[in-house]
């Protein structure tokens, strides 16, 4: 496969998102033939089963840029020890109508940032819960709780000296993940 469309999911709303940046980060650290695009998660209407036979044309959108992708990136912020109902919501609309899920066979690679210690550490284990439901191949090394810091980014939004051998070596690992599951 010469290029590789990578649909990037990130699991907040909030306009100065750490995870927002982290996740234009680390695109800029993905092998040349990765395209990264990020579908739109926050015009999607709550999940309600009662849609599954007309949904939404946001929720049809959502799912065809999944299904049109090779992978699927998470980047995560943590809410209450959870993932963020955007995230779930978005989640959600798109595995349905049972049987029907753009998430199926999709390899994906979890990470996010958060300004507490441990990362977004259980955001990031729910998050695998649902996947493993759905289906998706996810990757479980290496791991990679990040709390955000002032060396985290550089002023470009590229990733700081401190953290950047490190999220190059994950994403190293998400490319390898990711055409492993495409061969």
């Amino acid at each position: 496969m010469s290029k590789y469309r990578i649909a990037v999911i990130v699991g907040s709303l909030r306009k100065d998102s750490h995870n927002r940046r982290l996740a234009h980060a680390l695109t800029r650290l993905g092998a040349p033939e990765f395209e990264f695009h990020y579908p739109r998660i926050d015009d999607l209407p709550l999940y309600n089963q009662d849609d599954d036979g007309h949904q939404p044309a946001p929720v049809l959108r959502l799912k065809q840029e999944v299904a049109e992708s090779q992978g699927v990136l998470f980047v995560t912020a943590e809410y209450n020890r959870s993932i963020p109902g955007v995230l779930k919501n978005a989640i959600d609309n798109a595995s349905r109508p049972y049987g029907h899920s753009a998430w199926a066979n999709k390899p994906a690679g979890v990470i996010g940032v958060s300004i507490g210690t441990i990362g977004t550490a259980m955001a990031q284990q729910h998050l695998r819960n649902v996947l493993v439901f759905l289906n998706m191949p996810t990757m479980a090394q290496p791991e990679a709780f990040i709390q955000n810091s002032d060396a985290l980014f550089n002023a470009d939004g590229s990733i700081g000296e401190v953290s950047r051998a490190f999220l190059q070596a994950w994403m190293d690992s998400y490319v390898a993940w990711v055409k492993r599951h495409n061969a």
